[in-house]
Protein backbone atom coordinates (compact mmCIF):
# COMPACT_ATOMS: atom_id res chain seq x y z
CA UNK A 1 0.00 0.00 0.00
CA UNK A 2 1.49 3.52 -1.03
CA UNK A 3 0.96 5.82 1.48
CA UNK A 4 0.64 9.66 1.44
CA UNK A 5 2.93 11.11 -1.30
CA UNK A 6 2.66 14.44 0.02
CA UNK A 7 3.49 13.60 3.86
CA UNK A 8 6.58 11.65 2.43
CA UNK A 9 7.93 14.50 1.33
CA UNK A 10 8.05 16.94 4.63
CA UNK A 11 11.63 17.10 6.35
CA UNK A 12 10.92 16.57 9.81
CA UNK A 13 11.85 19.80 11.79
CA UNK A 14 15.35 19.34 12.61
CA UNK A 15 15.23 21.63 15.54
CA UNK A 16 12.61 19.24 17.61
CA UNK A 17 15.17 15.76 16.33
CA UNK A 18 18.05 17.77 17.83
CA UNK A 19 16.28 18.77 20.93
CA UNK A 20 14.44 15.09 21.05
CA UNK A 21 18.47 13.79 20.78
CA UNK A 22 19.32 15.84 23.52
CA UNK A 23 16.56 14.89 25.66
CA UNK A 24 17.18 11.65 25.42
CA UNK A 25 21.11 11.67 26.29
CA UNK A 26 19.94 13.69 29.30
CA UNK A 27 17.23 10.98 30.12
CA UNK A 28 20.70 8.74 30.18
CA UNK A 29 22.46 10.94 32.70
CA UNK A 30 24.62 12.65 29.87
CA UNK A 31 25.72 16.08 30.85
CA UNK A 32 24.49 17.76 27.64
CA UNK A 33 24.03 21.45 27.10
CA UNK A 34 21.42 21.96 25.06
CA UNK A 35 21.50 25.81 22.97
CA UNK A 36 18.67 24.18 20.51
CA UNK A 37 15.63 25.52 22.74
CA UNK A 38 13.00 27.68 21.12
CA UNK A 39 11.23 28.77 24.08
CA UNK A 40 11.86 30.73 26.89
CA UNK A 41 13.23 28.84 29.78
CA UNK A 42 10.95 31.33 32.04
CA UNK A 43 7.82 29.75 33.66
CA UNK A 44 4.57 31.04 32.70
CA UNK A 45 3.57 34.17 34.68
CA UNK A 46 1.90 33.38 37.91
CA UNK A 47 -1.04 35.95 36.84
CA UNK A 48 -1.80 33.91 33.81
CA UNK A 49 -1.81 30.45 35.82
CA UNK A 50 -4.06 31.95 38.18
CA UNK A 51 -6.42 33.03 35.67
CA UNK A 52 -6.08 29.56 34.04
CA UNK A 53 -6.76 27.92 37.33
CA UNK A 54 -10.09 30.16 37.67
CA UNK A 55 -11.20 29.46 34.58
CA UNK A 56 -11.36 25.27 35.60
CA UNK A 57 -12.54 26.70 38.87
CA UNK A 58 -15.58 27.93 37.43
CA UNK A 59 -16.83 25.37 35.08
CA UNK A 60 -15.14 26.88 31.96
CA UNK A 61 -13.88 23.81 30.32
CA UNK A 62 -16.69 23.92 27.68
CA UNK A 63 -16.37 24.04 23.81
CA UNK A 64 -15.64 27.40 22.30
CA UNK A 65 -16.22 28.50 18.75
CA UNK A 66 -13.87 27.00 15.90
CA UNK A 67 -12.02 30.49 15.66
CA UNK A 68 -11.79 31.36 19.31
CA UNK A 69 -14.15 33.41 21.96
CA UNK A 70 -15.67 36.59 20.83
CA UNK A 71 -13.76 37.89 24.29
CA UNK A 72 -10.39 36.84 23.89
CA UNK A 73 -10.79 38.21 20.28
CA UNK A 74 -12.08 41.41 21.47
CA UNK A 75 -8.99 41.72 23.63
CA UNK A 76 -6.97 40.74 20.60
CA UNK A 77 -8.01 43.75 19.01
CA UNK A 78 -7.43 46.25 21.32
CA UNK A 79 -3.87 44.54 21.76
CA UNK A 80 -3.31 45.31 17.86
CA UNK A 81 -4.72 48.34 18.30
CA UNK A 82 -2.40 49.52 20.98
CA UNK A 83 0.63 48.16 20.17
CA UNK A 84 0.73 48.18 16.40
CA UNK A 85 -1.63 51.48 15.67
CA UNK A 86 -3.84 48.28 13.70
CA UNK A 87 -7.64 48.25 13.49
CA UNK A 88 -9.44 45.08 13.43
CA UNK A 89 -12.71 43.89 13.91
CA UNK A 90 -13.71 40.20 16.05
CA UNK A 91 -14.44 38.96 12.52
CA UNK A 92 -11.18 39.59 11.36
CA UNK A 93 -9.17 37.26 13.93
CA UNK A 94 -8.77 33.99 14.37
CA UNK A 95 -7.30 32.04 17.50
CA UNK A 96 -5.63 28.55 16.36
CA UNK A 97 -3.14 26.53 18.26
CA UNK A 98 -0.36 28.17 18.00
CA UNK A 99 1.50 30.73 15.95
CA UNK A 100 2.62 26.99 13.47
CA UNK A 101 -1.23 26.48 12.70
CA UNK A 102 -2.20 30.03 12.39
CA UNK A 103 0.53 29.82 9.43
CA UNK A 104 -0.87 26.71 7.78
CA UNK A 105 -4.19 28.14 7.78
CA UNK A 106 -3.10 30.94 5.77
CA UNK A 107 -1.30 28.95 3.39
CA UNK A 108 -4.18 26.52 2.98
CA UNK A 109 -6.44 28.83 2.61
CA UNK A 110 -4.29 31.10 0.29
CA UNK A 111 -2.69 28.81 -1.87
CA UNK A 112 -4.03 26.93 -5.37
CA UNK A 113 -1.56 23.79 -6.84
CA UNK A 114 2.15 25.30 -7.86
CA UNK A 115 1.72 28.73 -6.20
CA UNK A 116 5.00 30.05 -5.55
CA UNK A 117 5.32 31.92 -2.13
CA UNK A 118 8.68 34.03 -1.57
CA UNK A 119 10.96 32.75 1.62
CA UNK A 120 14.10 34.72 2.68
CA UNK A 121 17.13 32.85 3.27
CA UNK A 122 17.78 31.83 6.15
CA UNK A 123 14.32 30.87 6.93
CA UNK A 124 12.56 29.26 9.90
CA UNK A 125 12.55 25.46 9.30
CA UNK A 126 8.77 25.51 8.92
CA UNK A 127 7.98 27.67 6.61
CA UNK A 128 9.07 25.47 3.19
CA UNK A 129 7.26 22.52 4.36
CA UNK A 130 4.13 24.02 5.41
CA UNK A 131 3.72 25.70 1.83
CA UNK A 132 4.70 22.22 0.06
CA UNK A 133 1.81 20.78 2.57
CA UNK A 134 -0.83 23.43 0.81
CA UNK A 135 0.06 22.46 -2.45
CA UNK A 136 2.18 25.54 -2.97
CA UNK A 137 6.22 25.86 -4.09
CA UNK A 138 8.55 27.59 -1.77
CA UNK A 139 10.83 30.27 -3.68
CA UNK A 140 13.87 30.76 -1.82
CA UNK A 141 15.11 34.16 -1.56
CA UNK A 142 19.08 34.56 -0.91
CA UNK A 143 19.88 37.44 1.45
CA UNK A 144 23.50 38.52 1.75
CA UNK A 145 25.57 39.75 5.10
CA UNK A 146 25.35 43.45 3.31
CA UNK A 147 21.53 43.61 4.06
CA UNK A 148 22.13 41.96 7.39
CA UNK A 149 20.54 38.80 5.85
CA UNK A 150 17.26 40.84 4.60
CA UNK A 151 15.55 41.17 1.48
CA UNK A 152 16.43 43.80 -0.83
CA UNK A 153 13.69 44.95 -3.22
CA UNK A 154 16.61 43.84 -5.86
CA UNK A 155 16.66 40.05 -4.58
CA UNK A 156 13.33 39.97 -4.42
CA UNK A 157 12.74 41.17 -8.15
CA UNK A 158 14.81 38.33 -9.36
CA UNK A 159 13.10 35.77 -7.50
CA UNK A 160 9.35 36.56 -8.55
CA UNK A 161 7.30 35.13 -11.25
CA UNK A 162 3.81 35.10 -12.54
CA UNK A 163 3.41 32.11 -10.40
CA UNK A 164 3.97 34.18 -7.22
CA UNK A 165 1.03 34.46 -4.79
CA UNK A 166 2.69 35.79 -1.35
CA UNK A 167 5.69 36.58 0.34
CA UNK A 168 6.63 35.65 3.99
CA UNK A 169 8.41 38.19 6.27
CA UNK A 170 9.65 37.42 9.70
CA UNK A 171 10.67 40.23 12.10
CA UNK A 172 11.96 40.03 14.60
CA UNK A 173 13.64 36.78 12.91
CA UNK A 174 14.28 33.24 13.29
CA UNK A 175 17.45 32.36 13.05
CA UNK A 176 18.50 35.76 12.30
CA UNK A 177 17.02 38.06 15.02
CA UNK A 178 17.10 40.63 12.70
CA UNK A 179 14.52 42.99 12.49
CA UNK A 180 12.99 44.81 9.35
CA UNK A 181 12.90 48.86 9.88
CA UNK A 182 10.29 50.84 8.49
CA UNK A 183 12.19 52.43 5.12
CA UNK A 184 12.79 48.29 4.83
CA UNK A 185 8.83 47.41 5.37
CA UNK A 186 7.67 49.98 3.00
CA UNK A 187 9.85 48.83 0.47
CA UNK A 188 8.43 45.62 0.81
CA UNK A 189 5.28 46.73 0.85
CA UNK A 190 5.64 48.59 -2.74
CA UNK A 191 7.11 45.39 -4.22
CA UNK A 192 3.73 43.11 -2.94
CA UNK A 193 1.54 46.26 -4.66
CA UNK A 194 3.35 46.32 -8.06
CA UNK A 195 2.88 42.37 -8.04
CA UNK A 196 -0.30 42.26 -6.34
CA UNK A 197 1.61 39.71 -3.42
CA UNK A 198 0.19 38.82 -0.19
CA UNK A 199 2.17 39.52 2.89
CA UNK A 200 1.83 36.95 5.33
CA UNK A 201 4.16 38.69 8.30
CA UNK A 202 4.92 36.74 10.98
CA UNK A 203 5.07 38.72 14.55
CA UNK A 204 6.12 36.38 17.05
CA UNK A 205 9.25 37.68 18.51
CA UNK A 206 7.59 40.85 18.73
CA UNK A 207 8.06 41.55 22.38
CA UNK A 208 11.86 40.22 22.00
CA UNK A 209 13.53 42.70 21.13
CA UNK A 210 16.49 44.61 22.14
CA UNK A 211 19.03 47.54 21.86
CA UNK A 212 16.57 50.03 21.93
CA UNK A 213 14.37 48.63 18.76
CA UNK A 214 11.31 49.01 17.62
CA UNK A 215 8.46 46.45 16.05
CA UNK A 216 6.61 47.59 13.06
CA UNK A 217 4.03 45.48 12.01
CA UNK A 218 4.18 46.00 7.99
CA UNK A 219 0.43 45.93 7.82
CA UNK A 220 0.31 49.57 9.69
CA UNK A 221 2.36 51.01 7.22
CA UNK A 222 -0.38 51.98 4.83
CA UNK A 223 -3.93 50.99 3.64
CA UNK A 224 -2.69 48.55 0.87
CA UNK A 225 -0.37 46.90 3.22
CA UNK A 226 -3.09 46.41 5.36
CA UNK A 227 -5.09 45.31 2.86
CA UNK A 228 -2.91 42.50 1.75
CA UNK A 229 -1.79 41.75 4.88
CA UNK A 230 -2.19 38.40 7.30
CA UNK A 231 -0.35 39.29 10.60
CA UNK A 232 0.74 35.88 12.90
CA UNK A 233 1.20 36.52 16.64
CA UNK A 234 0.92 34.55 19.39
CA UNK A 235 1.87 34.17 23.23
CA UNK A 236 4.24 31.25 23.53
CA UNK A 237 7.53 33.25 23.42
CA UNK A 238 6.45 36.79 24.35
CA UNK A 239 4.66 35.30 27.65
CA UNK A 240 6.83 32.32 27.95
CA UNK A 241 3.31 30.14 27.15
CA UNK A 242 5.31 27.58 24.56
CA UNK A 243 3.46 24.74 25.90
CA UNK A 244 -0.54 26.24 26.07
CA UNK A 245 -0.36 26.64 22.36
CA UNK A 246 -2.07 29.52 21.53
CA UNK A 247 -1.55 31.98 18.18
CA UNK A 248 -3.76 34.20 16.36
CA UNK A 249 -4.31 35.86 13.02
CA UNK A 250 -5.29 38.79 11.29
CA UNK A 251 -6.27 39.70 7.99
CA UNK A 252 -9.19 40.48 5.81
CA UNK A 253 -12.70 38.99 7.12
CA UNK A 254 -12.74 36.92 3.85
CA UNK A 255 -9.58 35.65 4.32
CA UNK A 256 -10.37 34.99 8.24
CA UNK A 257 -13.79 33.17 7.23
CA UNK A 258 -11.56 30.45 5.26
CA UNK A 259 -8.98 30.12 7.83
CA UNK A 260 -11.75 29.41 10.25
CA UNK A 261 -13.64 26.83 8.45
CA UNK A 262 -10.30 24.88 7.66
CA UNK A 263 -10.17 24.71 11.53
CA UNK A 264 -13.60 24.07 12.49
CA UNK A 265 -12.62 20.65 10.41
CA UNK A 266 -9.34 20.09 11.53
CA UNK A 267 -9.01 21.04 14.93
CA UNK A 268 -12.42 23.15 15.60
CA UNK A 269 -11.28 25.29 18.89
CA UNK A 270 -7.96 25.96 20.90
CA UNK A 271 -7.99 25.02 24.58
CA UNK A 272 -10.43 26.68 26.29
CA UNK A 273 -8.51 27.35 29.37
CA UNK A 274 -5.61 28.72 27.38
CA UNK A 275 -8.26 30.92 25.42
CA UNK A 276 -8.64 32.52 29.41
CA UNK A 277 -5.35 32.38 30.38
CA UNK A 278 -4.59 34.44 27.02
CA UNK A 279 -6.94 36.78 28.12
CA UNK A 280 -5.27 37.75 31.33
CA UNK A 281 -1.52 37.42 29.69
CA UNK A 282 -2.90 40.47 26.97
CA UNK A 283 -4.74 42.16 29.54
CA UNK A 284 -2.24 42.13 32.61
CA UNK A 285 0.86 43.65 34.30
CA UNK A 286 3.82 43.51 32.12
CA UNK A 287 6.62 43.27 34.36
CA UNK A 288 7.21 39.52 33.77
CA UNK A 289 7.54 40.09 30.24
CA UNK A 290 10.17 43.19 30.90
CA UNK A 291 12.20 41.45 33.11
CA UNK A 292 12.40 38.31 30.74
CA UNK A 293 13.34 40.66 28.08
CA UNK A 294 16.54 42.58 29.81
CA UNK A 295 17.63 38.94 31.42
CA UNK A 296 17.50 37.96 27.77
CA UNK A 297 19.83 40.99 26.07
CA UNK A 298 22.13 40.23 29.08
CA UNK A 299 22.63 36.65 27.85
CA UNK A 300 23.02 37.58 24.61
CA UNK A 301 25.52 40.28 25.04
CA UNK A 302 27.17 37.15 27.26
CA UNK A 303 26.68 35.26 24.26
CA UNK A 304 27.83 37.18 21.94
CA UNK A 305 31.43 38.25 24.17
CA UNK A 306 31.62 34.41 24.51
CA UNK A 307 31.69 33.94 20.84
CA UNK A 308 33.83 36.63 19.64
CA UNK A 309 36.66 34.93 21.56
CA UNK A 310 36.83 31.66 19.33
CA UNK A 311 38.79 31.18 16.57
CA UNK A 312 37.68 31.70 12.57
CA UNK A 313 34.12 32.53 13.89
CA UNK A 314 31.30 34.85 13.11
CA UNK A 315 28.25 35.43 13.86
CA UNK A 316 24.98 37.38 13.13
CA UNK A 317 24.49 39.86 15.60
CA UNK A 318 20.95 39.77 16.50
CA UNK A 319 18.64 42.38 17.91
CA UNK A 320 15.57 40.30 18.32
CA UNK A 321 13.87 36.73 19.24
CA UNK A 322 16.51 34.70 21.63
CA UNK A 323 19.23 32.95 18.69
CA UNK A 324 22.45 33.49 17.29
CA UNK A 325 23.82 32.43 14.16
CA UNK A 326 26.92 30.88 14.02
CA UNK A 327 29.13 30.31 10.87
CA UNK A 328 31.46 27.46 10.74
CA UNK A 329 32.80 27.94 7.77
CA UNK A 330 36.58 27.81 8.69
CA UNK A 331 35.57 24.41 10.22
CA UNK A 332 34.26 22.17 7.00
CA UNK A 333 35.42 20.17 4.84
CA UNK A 334 37.58 18.71 7.79
CA UNK A 335 38.20 14.94 9.67
CA UNK A 336 37.48 13.98 13.11
CA UNK A 337 38.50 10.70 14.08
CA UNK A 338 37.85 9.54 10.97
CA UNK A 339 34.59 11.21 10.86
CA UNK A 340 34.01 13.92 7.92
CA UNK A 341 32.68 17.36 8.57
CA UNK A 342 32.02 18.67 5.33
CA UNK A 343 28.28 20.41 6.29
CA UNK A 344 25.97 21.70 9.62
CA UNK A 345 24.70 18.50 10.34
CA UNK A 346 27.88 16.78 10.39
CA UNK A 347 29.29 19.46 12.91
CA UNK A 348 26.46 19.39 15.23
CA UNK A 349 26.55 15.32 14.90
CA UNK A 350 29.85 15.39 16.14
CA UNK A 351 29.67 17.97 19.12
CA UNK A 352 27.02 16.35 20.23
CA UNK A 353 28.55 13.23 20.31
CA UNK A 354 32.21 14.58 20.97
CA UNK A 355 31.34 17.38 23.65
CA UNK A 356 28.09 16.59 24.60
CA UNK A 357 26.60 20.08 23.58
CA UNK A 358 23.21 20.30 20.93
CA UNK A 359 22.86 22.49 18.47
CA UNK A 360 21.28 23.55 15.51
CA UNK A 361 22.73 22.96 12.06
CA UNK A 362 22.15 25.82 9.84
CA UNK A 363 20.95 23.32 7.03
CA UNK A 364 17.58 23.12 8.50
CA UNK A 365 17.46 26.97 7.85
CA UNK A 366 18.77 27.08 4.31
CA UNK A 367 22.20 28.11 5.54
CA UNK A 368 24.56 25.05 5.94
CA UNK A 369 28.01 26.91 7.04
CA UNK A 370 25.98 28.11 10.18
CA UNK A 371 24.80 26.55 13.21
CA UNK A 372 21.60 28.21 15.61
CA UNK A 373 22.45 28.91 19.27
CA UNK A 374 19.58 29.68 21.59
CA UNK A 375 20.18 31.87 24.63
CA UNK A 376 17.18 30.85 26.32
CA UNK A 377 19.28 29.58 28.70
CA UNK A 378 21.08 30.20 31.65
CA UNK A 379 24.38 32.02 32.10
CA UNK A 380 25.84 29.16 33.47
CA UNK A 381 24.48 27.14 30.64
CA UNK A 382 25.86 29.55 27.97
CA UNK A 383 29.58 29.63 29.50
CA UNK A 384 29.44 26.10 29.60
CA UNK A 385 28.44 25.13 26.29
CA UNK A 386 30.37 27.72 24.48
CA UNK A 387 33.34 26.58 26.70
CA UNK A 388 33.11 23.23 25.09
CA UNK A 389 32.65 24.39 21.44
CA UNK A 390 35.92 26.07 21.89
CA UNK A 391 37.30 22.52 23.33
CA UNK A 392 35.84 20.83 20.09
CA UNK A 393 36.90 23.55 17.84
CA UNK A 394 40.44 23.40 19.11
CA UNK A 395 40.38 19.63 18.39
CA UNK A 396 39.29 19.55 14.58
CA UNK A 397 42.06 22.37 13.55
Amino acid sequence: MQLSKKAGNITPSITLAITAKANELKSQGVDVVSFGAGEPDFNTPQNIIQAAIDAMNNGKTKYTPAGGMLELKETICDKFKKDNNLEYKPNQIIISTGAKQCLANTLMAVLNPEDEVLLPVPYWVSYPELVKLADGVPVFVETSKESNYKYTRADLEKAVTNQTKAIIINSPNNPTGTIYHEEELLEIANFAKEHNLLIISDEIYEKLIYDGEKHISIAALNEDAYERTIVINGVSKSYAMTGWRLGYAAASEKIIKLMTSLQSHMTSNVNTITQYATIEALNGPVEDLNNMVKEFENRRNFMIYKLEKLNEISIIRPSGAFYIMVSIAAYLNTTFRDQEINNSVDFARVLLEEEKVAVVPGAGFGADEYIRLSYATSMDVIENGIDRISIFLSKIK
